[in-house]
């Protein structure tokens, strides 16, 4: 029997109680969660749920194997070992290990002050009063430094940001009505699987799929057709397009003279960017930038999802940027299913200041970009001495780990990780404190795909002695003797506070109250066009005057990665299908999934270095190396390295792809870089 949203769920020992997926991830799955004897049993989709529709993939389905794990951490832990891999705890009391914490950062905001103290956290789970919740009304109040969320999205939020005005794009129960889809940059089939069933039903009325991307992964070999390009020249591909576009008179002269800025000055532009200038850059041929631009030029509802691959470049945000123009120069946007989704976060924007409370903070604090951990803790100057992660495993998911690895071990850095499990920064860490799954949690949900938000309630009783980040910061503000009452509202408090937001009528109708009721609703339709959005002009910006102001260039340009290294292989370290990230590079359940660590690569680069598959090669830059299993082939073009997924050293091997990876910030945003790294391969000596 299915039970609706009630606040004893965690009572009911038996029964079918609804949830929702907590991963990063775009897709935010309704969930069923199958309850027996006070233990998840089962984990299914949600039929109900109008864009999942019940289909999860295999990293939900097979989360118990995750929530209770025999290595799942069930109490604090006190270092009592040196730090790193032979690190050694002794369990403690949650008593103690709050003491400790407490006692240690009085003596540093006495000493050094509150910005000694460094707080690193993401969306391991995606709860945002877990997430941006009192975890940030508590580092406001003590004073902390401040972390730079850029690991991910940046560069192409704000890329996208400059042609749009915000995170708002093609709703995506409407592309169904697409006859032309695009995947450009994203491997969806791993990462947006809705997006691909909700594209196969289009398919089934007749569109065609292209996807454009430097790998051919699963996504590519599911298209109708995959186009193939050189790593960070995807806004030369998009310029050339546009110059077919405006040469063969496939433009929409009306959609551009009413809702756009700076399309003659953008016509003129792009001249520049002729199909054979563009070919010699990109990869793709002339005869393929001709049917791709006429394609789209000739086809109505046309959509594109842009995807997080492009922008962990240098010029990321420039590239998001540029592939976000197309759909104005043909009109797109007023065709029901076309235009584009890069992400639509925009549409439930809720009360961040409620949530977050900033006016706790009482005077300003240094900003510390999150992709520079390793030369914040080694270089900083007044250092960090205090670090407290949680929501995140920066050893492994940082770039330059060998530069994190080396901050982290530093033994004058007090650390403290929040966590499931002993991760990689967790063996680092002075206390380790056990972390509740959120099927274990009281928060809600956003996606920043489809316009659904999720209320979650405890399902099971906490794992052993974990407890939720709320529930731990109130602690922690207890014991600092931070009296304010945000640091003492509960749960359903900041749930309502962060719903209550007047600036967005989209939320009007969502509140506590009413997903108590159902659990899940949608947001309500904000149609883009006709209407204003949030650039200072209102319209789609093709020149932007605030980018010029900023030292970007104010048209859409295609900008070289910048060359660091004369090493002869792009690398890119890529998602794979049963990972997220971390989060299941500790299961074995997850990693016998997807078996080993590969290093996707051409047949003839692997030839040149006597190298075929199965074969392990050793693969360097000047940061570090990994030790990788061959897959020769043509799923990439020579030139160009893939690896999938972040595993663990505890598989065996080097295998840390972070190693590899640079830590330069991209154009926009202070982004990742993950893509733009180049490095050295050879055949591993004795293999």
């Amino acid at each position: 029997m299915r039970t609706t949203m009630s606040t004893t769920m965690t009572e009911e020992q038996q029964g079918i109680f609804p949830a929702v997926c907590p991963l990063d991830c775009p897709d935010q799955c309704g969930l069923l969660l199958h309850k027996e004897d006070g233990k998840i049993v089962k984990i299914e989709g949600d039929p109900e749920h109008p864009v999942t529709q019940g289909a999860i993939c295999n990293k939900v389905r097979n989360m118990t194997a995750r929530i209770y794990d025999d290595k799942r951490l069930q109490y604090p832990l006190k270092r009592v070992g040196p730090k790193g891999e032979e690190a050694s705890f002794e369990q403690i009391s949650w008593d103690e290990a709050l003491n400790t914490i407490t006692s240690r950062w009085k003596e540093l905001i006495a000493s050094e002050g509150p910005e000694s103290i460094l707080p690193y956290s993401f969306y391991g789970n995606m709860g945002r009063i877990g997430t941006e919740g009192m975890d940030r009304r508590f580092f406001h109040r003590m004073g902390a430094s401040r972390l730079m969320y850029s690991i991910c999205e940046s560069a192409g939020t704000e890329g996208y940001k400059y042609t749009m005005g915000g995170s708002y794009g093609t709703d995506p129960e409407d592309t169904v009505n697409a006859k032309l889809i695009i995947m450009w940059g994203i491997n969806a089939v791993s990462t947006n699987m809705h997006q691909v069933m909700l594209a196969e039903k289009a398919r089934k009325n007749g569109a065609q799929i292209i996807v454009i991307d430097a790998h051919k992964n699963q996504t590519g070999r599911w298209a109708d057709w995959f186009i193939p390009i050189l790593p960070g020249t995807d806004a030369a591909l998009a310029l050339g397009m546009m110059h077919i576009l405006f040469n063969e008179g496939m433009t929409d002269e009306d959609f551009l003279q009413q809702y756009t800025l700076g399309y003659e000055e953008l016509r003129e532009h792009v001249k520049q960017y002729d199909p054979a200038s563009v070919s010699a850059i990109t990869g793709v041929p002339v005869v393929d930038i001709y049917r791709l631009a006429r394609l789209y030029g000739e086809t109505s509802p046309a959509f594109i999802r842009i995807g997080n691959g492009i922008q962990h470049h240098d010029n990321g945000g420039m590239c998001v940027r540029t592939i976000a123009c197309l759909p104005a120069l043909t009109g797109q946007w007023l065709h029901p299913g076309g235009g584009a989704i890069k992400g639509n976060g925009a549409y439930l924007e809720h009360n961040l200041p409620a949530l977050q409370r900033p006016d706790l903070r009482t005077k300003s604090a240094r900003l510390i970009n999150m992709n520079l951990l390793g030369s914040a803790l080694l270089e900083l100057d007044p250092p960090i001495h205090a670090l407290y992660v949680y929501n995140s495993n920066p050893a492994l998911v940082a770039p330059h780990a060998n530069k994190v690895k080396a901050g982290l071990v530093r033994e004058d850095l007090f650390t403290v990780v929040h966590d499931l499990f002993l991760t990689e920064t967790a063996k680092y860490a002075d206390i380790v404190l056990p972390a509740t799954s959120s099927f274990e949690n009281t928060d809600f949900y956003r996606s920043y795909w489809h316009h659904y938000v999720h209320l979650q309630l405890p399902v099971i009783a906490p794992y052993g002695e974990s407890k939720a980040n709320v529930d731990v910061f109130r602690l922690l503000a207890a014991k600092m003797g931070y009296e304010d009452e945000a640091l003492r509202d509960s749960d359903e408090d900041m749930v309502r506070q962060a719903l209550d937001h007047p600036g967005n009528p989209a939320l009007a109708d969502i509140s506590y109250d009413a997903l108590l009721e159902t659990g899940f609703m949608k947001a309500a339709t904000l149609p883009l066009f006709p209407g204003k959005l949030r650039t200072p002009s209102g319209k789609i910006e093709l020149y932007s005057a605030d980018m010029a102001s900023k030292g970007f260039p104010a048209l859409p340009t295609y900008v070289p990665l910048a060359e660091t290294s004369d090493l002869p292989f792009m690398f890119i370290p890529a998602p794979n299908h049963n990972f997220l990230n971390s989060t299941f590079a500790h299961n074995e359940k997850h990693v016998r999934m997807e078996k080993m660590p590969k290093l996707h690569m051409h047949n003839n680069d692997a030839s040149a270095l006597g190298l075929a598959s199965g074969d392990t090669a050793r693969v360097w830059n000047e940061r570090g190396e990994c030790e990788l299993v061959v897959m020769a082939g043509r799923d990439v073009q020579r030139g160009v390295v893939v690896s999938q997924g972040l595993w663990a050293d505890t598989q065996g091997g080097k295998t840390r792809v972070n190693v590899l990876t640079p830590d330069r910030v991209a154009d926009m945003g202070g982004g990742a870089t993950f893509f733009s790294g180049r490095v050295g391969v050879e055949k591993l000596s004795g293999a």
